[in-house]
């Protein structure tokens, strides 16, 4: 029986009506992405057409979803909202305080001791609100949602940026900050620009060693991490109609590699299959009624470019597994230039560690392929070379991988079965080594692959690929080899090669679990006591912010002048910090550490102008704040890619940083910032950022008559008394500047109410 069947019934019920009226609305056939976004607006019927990259827009999501790290600070705000019970079917999921040490029971018993006050707090407060809890060890939360919760056509939001793993099928999932779900659970609208469209035709058929991940890893080569920027990706064609769901769901999971609003599969038979395989009958049966309605209309296929802003094609027929990286997810290499590019570019040769699962590819059918490959290391008499770790997707997927033998394959050739958790793909490994500076090469099937993103070592060399592909590079410990043309020593010394992988698209006993790790919310939470220690280091109620002084800004102080690539790893590390996510005041003391200062090319090490002498980051905010003085951070390209942690936001807020100006923002981490009532804002000549000097102060002038559309100044005082000024833009609307002008969203909120 499937989770809020009604609410998914009414979903379907109102959908034909509303894609009538804006087919209308707009004088056209319309996109399966169109038709989802337009059933789905907060003020219900359409009746403008809104224009991409344009218009904002207020949505109703249908539920929301929370990762246990992020779902700390998003409930401390829902808490501090005042409101009794979340508007919209809402769930917690704990996965990504896990970590990865010694194996699945170990360290799954290890973290329910350590975290046990932030278990109990998620756990207490989801059953007070009436929010869906999902326990340690469960799995994670995408996937957990896509075997649970999803459903072709519907709409959702999720506090973790791979929530477009939905996609798969068929939703529109999109990854937020937790400030905008509170927004959805307290039954607001939600905002986004409207995205432009991708779209992404598949033709032909994947083959051998070929899966839906190379798909994803080729896309990330043709766009880059900014080319899916305010974009959704809709994918379509035969070749995309017979990928698996969980393929499908891969390829949208890593989308948020390409800076995508999400990605999304029309419906399909591979959907209505894995609907009924995870005992959700119904509503394939109710997706098959209404399937017109949950696929672009016939013209948008026939006449892609009509519709689409952007037409990609690719034969799969034709597409080679793909290795992408090192330290950057859209270095895409195809399996036969890889070697080459390997000795070209010095990369270590030796493999140290080959690790498969994470929500990107964690699913029954990855296990199988990757399986297949392992046993044939051991009928094959060959010994893996590198480590080799497993990491569940979910206790469904490792329940019945177990029941099926496919854990037992990974075993025999060293592999260790890690928990169903996050793990080594955020930081959350144990990783064993006598060096944690040394220059090594490791290869994952996860999604992302900064510097120290996985081990804190900034000399690992991570790679991308598909399960099957890691785990042929775990037994060749090699990674010059490629298994669709070398052959291997075995223990005889003859030359053997492995065959191309077969898998399982879904299990053919079924999928089987004994304790899928859910706890229902009560039924009347008003009697339940949600406790917060005073004293604790791991959680802290918040303090509003305070609100704008109703001036321009002046003489703020260049806190960092961040150079190059700055995620939200760089601006708040995850790994050993998860464990602060619920308590604002220390995790800020992680704040912009790992950015790297454009004057000295250090890390964790700027000027402060009070002082004159050189310290960390958030010492030195804390010092201007003290003093009363605002700061402001100067950032790159693409500033605030990757996840969508708001504490990137929080932090440098809370540490009295009032601006961040760049040359271009990340679609996620500059709508946290107006959230947080930041100003974010970008240099209107990106090469005004060479002006900022390391003593400057700055001025932000313009903000009396803060307006949309409106562009600020920023003037420049520099240390010899000269100054400049120049025009920086915004893209805050009304609404957002009002939030702006209420110290954050959440104040705006919270005085609404009052």
């Amino acid at each position: 029986m499937a989770f809020d069947l009604e609410m998914i019934k009414a979903v379907y019920s109102r959908m034909g009506e509303r894609i009538e009226k804006a087919r209308k609305v707009l004088g056209r056939p319309l996109t399966f992405t169109e038709k989802v976004l337009y059933n789905h607006l907060f003020d219900k019927t359409p009746s403008e057409a809104y224009k991409r990259l344009e218009s904002y827009v207020d949505f109703a999501p249908d539920r929301v979803a929370m990762q246990d790290a992020t779902a700390q600070m998003a409930l401390l705000q829902f808490m501090s909202a005042g409101i009794p019970k979340v508007a919209v079917p809402s769930t917690v999921h704990c996965d990504h305080l896990i970590q990865a040490k010694n194996g699945a029971s170990i360290d799954l018993a290890d973290a329910n001791s350590i975290n046990k006050e932030v278990y109990a707090f998620l756990a207490s407060v989801s059953d007070k609100y009436g929010i869906g809890f999902w326990k340690p060890g469960a799995g994670i939360i995408h996937q957990v949602v896509l075997e649970n919760y999803a459903f072709p056509g519907g709409m959702m939001i999720g506090t973790d940026s791979h929530t477009p793993n939905a996609g798969g099928l068929g939703m529109i999932a999109i990854g937020v900050g937790g400030a905008d779900a509170v927004d959805v659970m307290a039954g607001m609208a939600w905002e986004l620009k409207f995205p432009k469209l991708i779209g992404v035709k598949l033709t032909g058929k994947l083959s051998g060693w070929a899966s839906a991940k190379d798909v994803i890893l080729k896309v990330a080569g043709i766009l880059t991490v900014e080319g899916g920027t305010n974009a959704i990706l809709e994918y379509f064609g035969d070749g995309a109609d017979a990928l698996s769901c969980t393929g499908k769901g891969t390829i949208c999971n890593m989308g948020a590699e390409i800076g995508a609003t999400t990605s999304t599969f029309g419906y399909s038979e591979t959907m209505s299959a894995y609907l009924k395989s995870t005992d959700r009958k119904d509503i394939a049966e109710l997706a098959d009624k209404y399937a017109d309605n949950l696929r672009a209309d016939a013209d948008v296929y026939a006449n892609p470019a009509k519709y689409f802003d952007q037409v990609i094609e690719i034969n799969l027929s034709e597409l080679e597994p793909h290795v992408n990286g090192p330290f950057t997810p859209d270095l895409a290499w195809p399996i036969s230039k890889f070697a080459q590019a390997v000795r070209d570019n010095n990369y270590p040769q030796k493999l140290e560690v080959g690790l498969i699962g994470s929500c990107t590819n964690s699913s029954y059918e990855d296990m199988t392929r990757a399986a297949f490959v392992a046993e044939q290391a051991v009928s094959k008499h060959l010994k893996a070379k590198a480590e080799f770790t497993i990491t569940p997707g979910s206790e469904l997927v490792r329940f019945t991988a177990q029941r099926d033998g496919l854990l037992a394959s990974f075993e025999k050739i060293g592999g260790v079965v890690l928990a169903n958790a996050c793990g080594p793909c955020i930081g959350q490994w144990a990783r064993h080594t006598a060096d944690p500076t040394r220059k090594n090469s490791i290869i994952t099937s996860f999604n992302r692959n900064f510097a120290k993103r996985n081990d804190g070592n900034p000399a690992t060399h991570a790679f991308v690929a598909s399960p099957e592909i890691v785990t042929a590079f775990a037994i060749a410990g090699d990674l010059c080899f490629n298994p669709l043309t070398d052959t291997l020593t075995n223990e005889k010394g003859e030359q053997v090669k492995l065959d191309e992988p077969k898998g399982l698209e879904l299990p053919p006993r079924g999928f089987a679990v004994e304790d899928a790790g859910y706890q229902a919310p009560a039924e009347d939470g008003s009697k339940v006591q949600v406790l917060v220690d005073e004293k604790s280091d791991r959680l802290q109620l918040l303090a509003p912010f305070t609100v704008w002084e109703k001036t321009d800004l002046t003489g703020l102080k260049l806190l960092i002048k961040a150079k190059g690539k700055c995620t939200t790893d760089h601006i708040s590390m995850a790994g050993p910090w998860l464990k602060y996510r619920g308590h604002l005041d220390n995790i800020s003391n992680n704040c912009l550490i790992g950015a790297i200062n454009f004057f000295n090319d250090s890390a964790n090490k700027i000027k402060n102008q009070l002082s004159g002498e050189y310290g960390e980051v958030p010492a030195t905010a804390r010092a201007y704040k003290k003093a009363g003085i605002g700061s402001i951070v100067v950032g790159d390209s693409n500033y605030g890619e990757g996840s969508s942690r708001e504490h990137a936001a929080m932090e440098p807020r809370f540490l009295g940083v009032r601006a961040i100006l760049v040359r271009s923002f990340a679609r996620i981490h500059e709508t946290n910032l107006k959230k947080q009532g930041m100003l974010a804002i970008t240099f209107v000549n990106p090469a005004d950022y060479d002006k900022i000097q390391e003593n400057d102060s700055i001025d932000i002038l313009g903000l009396t008559s803060f307006a949309e559309g409106k562009n600020l100044a920023i003037r420049l005082t520099h240390a010899d008394g000269s100054k400049e000024e120049f025009e920086v833009r915004h893209t805050y609307n009304s609404a957002q500047i009002d939030w702006f002008k209420a110290g954050s969203a959440l104040n705006k909120i919270a005085s609404e109410r009052k």
